[in-house]
């Protein structure tokens, strides 16, 4: 038996008596045509079994796939385990779904980003780079390619499009909190840095060499802020938790809360980590607030329904996402790439913090 033959857009042409041109602007361009036109081209391809223009012919014909490379720091599953990733994430697609690209995602790996051969297969426009590794491999594979660039946090890269987040200026911020109500023994809960080997106690000074901006940016917020309250770095503990998880994050405050003396306050570079770090707390018969007080940075929903409410550095996730997506639209466009935006930041105070007893 003959396979039947898949109609094509000359067919719809036929059918409806008008041009190829007009049935492409019927799914390219539906604005060049009156609403009765469209809706008749649409009805007949749906009778005759058309589904529209092959995206592959179409990426050949324009020179353009539609597509942009999403690039992650982190496997899928640790990056979806962190809701200030999805959150920005979601208003980006939004932002560049009305123009009519789609996002590819590129998960990463060690190298604190994707690997470079899949950068350079990607069939994608633009690459946006989400709080990447300093020097990750994949950084190289976007400028080999020539591809334009946003940069989500970080890192720092010459030439492209960036927004970002006053990390130091909201670090500062919770630590001046802690310290206003009486508390002088601290812990550090940080995000990977990508030390070797990965996770567990840090000095400050290892900590500092983390190869992730952001927790730098952070750290040195903390030990500031800290030092000019009389308490010297080399007496804050630090413990990075390699990952996202809470399993991780639980680990890490484990590891802070078994100290002696134990700290009276936790700085947390998430609210991932600081929300593990009550329930760590809470396993050991720690009180929180009353004996513990915790802060962690980003403000996401989880952070209000926390038990009790974290108090948090808040900072606009679905503005980010939106301003990275006009951002990429904006290079798309064949625009230049405006001065680096970075975004405020504020601190919001609830439930997890109290005067140190």
């Amino acid at each position: 038996m003959t396979p039947r033959r898949r109609p094509t857009l000359d067919d719809v042409a036929d059918a409806v008596g008008v041009s190829r041109a007009t049935v492409s602007n019927a799914y390219n361009r539906p604005d060049q045509l009156s609403a009765e036109t469209r809706e008749e081209v649409l009805r007949v391809a749906e009778r005759l079994g058309y589904t529209g223009p092959n995206p592959i012919a179409r990426s050949l014909a324009t020179q353009r796939t539609g597509a942009i490379a999403f690039m992650l720091d982190t496997g899928l599953s640790a990056a979806f385990s962190d809701p200030a990733l999805s959150i920005t994430l979601d208003a980006l697609a939004a932002t560049v779904d009305q123009e009519g690209h789609a996002l590819l995602l590129l998960p990463g790996g060690d190298g604190g980003g994707p690997r470079a051969d899949r950068v350079l297969a990607a069939q994608a426009d633009l690459a946006v780079a989400y709080s990447l590794a300093d020097g990750a491999p994949a950084l190289r594979a976007v400028r080999q390619r020539g591809l334009p660039l946003v940069v989500i946090d970080q890192p720092i890269v010459p030439g492209s499009a960036r927004v970002g987040t006053d990390d130091r200026g909201g670090a500062v911020a919770a630590a001046r909190h802690l310290v206003e109500l009486g508390h002088r023994r601290f812990g550090i809960l940080s995000a990977q840095c990508l030390s070797t080997p990965r996770g567990g106690p840090l000095s400050s000074v290892e900590a500092a060499l983390s190869q992730f901006l952001d927790n730098r940016e952070r750290l040195a917020g903390y030990l500031e802020t800290l030092a000019a309250a009389g308490i010297p770095a080399e007496t804050v503990p630090v413990w990075e938790a390699s990952g996202l998880s809470r399993e991780d994050a639980m680990t890490g405050a484990g590891g802070l809360l078994d100290r002696e003396p134990r700290p009276t306050a936790l700085l947390c570079m998430s609210d991932e980590l600081a929300l593990a770090a009550i329930t760590a707390a809470r396993q050991r018969g720690i009180e929180v607030p009353g004996d513990l007080s915790i802060v962690g940075f980003d403000d996401t929903p989880a952070a209000r329904w926390g038990e009790p409410p974290l108090t948090t550095v808040h900072q606009d996730l679905v503005r980010k996402g939106r301003l990275a997506g006009e951002l990429a639209l904006r290079l798309l466009a064949g625009r230049r790439p405006p001065a680096p935006t970075t975004l405020d930041v504020e601190l919001v105070v609830r439930g997890s913090t109290a005067p140190a007893r």
